[in-house]
């Protein structure tokens, strides 16, 4: 027989191969990367390829027209479940009959790579832990045997595997025993399966499927968010959120575990409630995509230590308290059925640890933004009831958490609320005026735009949501309504009727009537009490982001990554005002949403990520704040706005900062007035 040269692009691979040999086994012989599911019957219609014609000076081949031979019939009549797209082959049809070169494109690459800009995912090489292939297996005859073993429906899928796609015979663990023979009878013989890493039969279907899907969720205290996948394309075929329910047994962390601790039995109600609301999360997402959770081969879970724990059925109390002792910091694999998940042939991957209170949803942040890739000093955040911190380079990482409560979620403010449709998201403050404008969620206009009051007609506003609650504190202290230490300048009720007593302190009226007591009425308003629980929340963070920069030996900071949710919607330039971060470069702070997430979907996709997100986390040194002598000395200081002893040069470029408070005879307090616009864009 003749044999002709085959060259593979985008790789580069090459070989001779005998005349007639098919695109599709050249392919597996010189180890390209060509997808199918179908073992070369034309039915999933993954191995398209674009054969390219002409002289190819770079490989010293002339390829003609008929390179690739006449198409097949089941090309000139494809039924297949992707369209064939025009001037493309199919690898398992086309024939080499010349020397060749042809193209795989990205579509039919089993690694793919993809991007997900609604996840803001970069690019990632898709390479999951399952693998789908379509087998046709020969009904049995009586006396029938396999080189002498009996026939047995596992070993006759497995044979067919082997036979039919040239790799290793999977084989049948006891989970998927029970389903072979039904499949296989409902098939008429002809089966899809799906084998793992291990090269195990994971799922079997009757006839041909062509996707199988994992699901990536992050599991926060207060929400639960998740993305559904396509295993083989790393599609996101839908995303849905909820809140936990953990929360009626408290608003954060450490007032769950004292449920726990005070209620005998109590672990039990809140795992059975958080497997209750992934369960319901999971069915939204498979509905959304409609499919079935059958075909859901893995789920990747990722959350704080105490999320983590719970879920697993841990009890939680040890990290309650010092040493804060977790079970494991290593990954958690089971199945989906232990965690009481309807997925029938679903594995459950929850992801590795770091320390007591720095869990695998930081594992998954730092996957997702790489501090241990990073040529500078990273700063990554992720904001919520307990702050996790990591800071670092590619030579060294540390991390810590930083109890802040639930103040930047609303909750503990007078008018606070969680971001939903009627919250006051936005707060811009004339520094002459004092009079505030107002940004709504669910409302398009600022409040001094028009179409506002139209929008109000159906929209109700209801109070404050977390990036509300910076802008505006950070406003005040810019319009020099509060003072460095946070306190409301009670004189400045002769100037504004805005600000208006409230028992022994003041407060500032956002919305709603400016006459009579603080409590009137529908009043949006700011209390002195508010301002202190975001200085104690914020003082908090920042002195756990200040211990790692000190354990760092005080390195620049290259950049800043604010995290989660709430990171996601925090003006960079109010964080800088408030002091909830270090001066930096504006356009070195990036809000990058909820990186966690977009770690777990990676995760999901790409076994290599997977283990680099193991290894990452192994190499992290872990910086217990409440053991740290330092910690409390550094959370007095950036109890000031913006910080007590900080230098704050980029910040100073940026806005006009308030002058000292200067205290009169009498010990009450005068402020030297300002002229000029406070920041940029104050008025718009």
């Amino acid at each position: 027989m003749v044999d002709h040269r085959i060259v593979f692009t985008p790789s580069g691979l090459s070989g001779t191969v005998e005349h007639g040999t098919t695109v599709l086994e050249a392919a597996r012989v010189l180890g390209v990367d060509l997808d199918t599911v179908c073992g070369g019957r034309g039915i999933c219609g993954r191995c398209q390829v674009e054969p390219a014609v002409g002289s190819f000076a770079k490989w010293g081949l002339t390829v003609s027209l008929d390179a690739l031979g006449e198409r097949a019939l089941i090309e000139t009549d494809y039924h297949g479940s992707r369209p064939l797209v025009n001037g493309y082959r199919l690898g398992c049809a086309a024939q080499v009959c010349g020397d060749v070169v042809v193209d795989v494109p990205a579509s039919s690459q089993r690694h793919r790579q993809v991007i997900r800009k609604d996840l803001d995912l970069p690019p990632i090489t898709v390479d999951p832990s399952f693998t789908l292939w379509y087998v046709e297996v020969p009904k049995p005859e009586l006396g029938d045997d396999f080189d002498g073993d009996t026939v047995t429906a596992a070993g006759a899928i497995g044979k067919a595997v082997s036979e039919q796609h040239g790799r290793t015979e999977p084989s049948a663990p006891f989970a998927v025993l029970a389903a072979l023979q039904p499949a296989l009878d409902r098939g008429d013989g002809a089966v899809t399966v799906a084998i793992d890493e291990a090269d195990q039969l994971v799922a079997v279907w009757p006839g041909f499927v062509d996707a199988a899907y994992g699901i990536a969720v992050d599991i926060g205290s207060t929400t639960i968010a998740g993305h559904l996948c396509d295993l083989s394309t790393g599609e996101v075929l839908a995303s849905a959120g909820r809140m936990n329910p953990q929360i009626r047994f408290g608003e954060d962390l450490m007032s769950r575990v004292s449920y726990v601790m005070m209620n005998p039995g109590g672990e039990r109600q809140l795992t059975a409630s958080v497997r209750g609301a992934l369960d319901q999360l999971i069915g939204e997402l498979v509905g959304a995509a409609a499919t079935t959770r059958d075909r859901v081969l893995e789920v990747v879970l990722v959350g704080n230590p105490i999320m983590h724990h719970i879920l697993l059925g841990i009890d939680p109390t040890p990290l309650g308290q010092a040493p804060f002792t977790l079970a494991t910091n290593r990954r958690v694999i089971t199945t989906a059925s232990e965690l009481e998940l309807s997925l029938p042939n679903a594995r459950c991957y929850v992801g590795p640890c770091i320390a007591g209170h720095v869990g695998a949803d930081t594992a998954a942040a730092i996957l997702a933004e790489g501090p241990h890739r990073s040529v500078g000093m990273q700063l990554l955040v992720d904001i919520g009831t307990n702050a996790e911190i990591v800071f670092g380079d590619s030579t060294r990482q540390f991390a810590a958490s930083s109890p802040t409560g639930p103040a930047f979620e609303g909750a503990q403010i007078s008018s606070g609320q969680r971001a939903t449709t009627g919250a006051i998201e936005g707060v811009r403050i004339d520094v002459e005026t004092l009079e505030p404008r107002l940004k709504v969620i669910g409302v398009g206009p600022w409040s001094d735009e028009p179409g506002f009051d139209e929008a109000l007609d159906t929209i109700t506003i209801s109070g404050i949501c977390g990036s509300g609650i910076i802008d505006v504190v950070a406003e005040m202290f810019l319009a020099g309504i509060i003072d460095r230490e946070g306190v409301i300048r009670g004189e400045l009720a002769e100037r504004t009727s805005r600000v208006i007593a409230d028992g022994r302190t003041f407060s500032y009226v956002l919305r709603g009537d400016l006459g009579g007591d603080v409590d009137s009425g529908d009043r949006i308003a700011v209390t002195q009490n508010d301002i202190r629980a975001i200085q104690l929340a914020k003082a908090a963070l920042r002195a756990g982001i200040d211990l790692l920069v000190e354990h760092a030996g005080n390195p620049p900071i290259s950049e800043i990554r604010l995290a989660g949710a709430f990171g996601a919607h925090i003006d960079p330039l109010h964080a800088m005002v408030l002091g909830l971060v270090p001066d930096c470069q504006l356009d070195h702070i990036k809000a990058v949403g909820n990186a966690a997430g977009t770690g777990a979907v990676q995760a999901l996709l790409s076994r290599s990520l997977r283990a680099e997100m193991e290894q990452a986390v192994c190499d992290v040194v872990k910086i217990e704040t409440a053991t740290e002598p330092r910690f409390q000395e550094l959370f007095v200081a950036a109890m000031a706005i913006p910080h007590a002893t900080a230098e704050m040069p980029y910040l100073a470029a940026l806005v006009t900062l308030p002058p000292p408070v200067e205290r009169s005879e009498d010990g009450g307090r005068t402020r030297r007035r300002r002229t000029g616009t406070s920041r940029p864009g104050a008025t718009e």
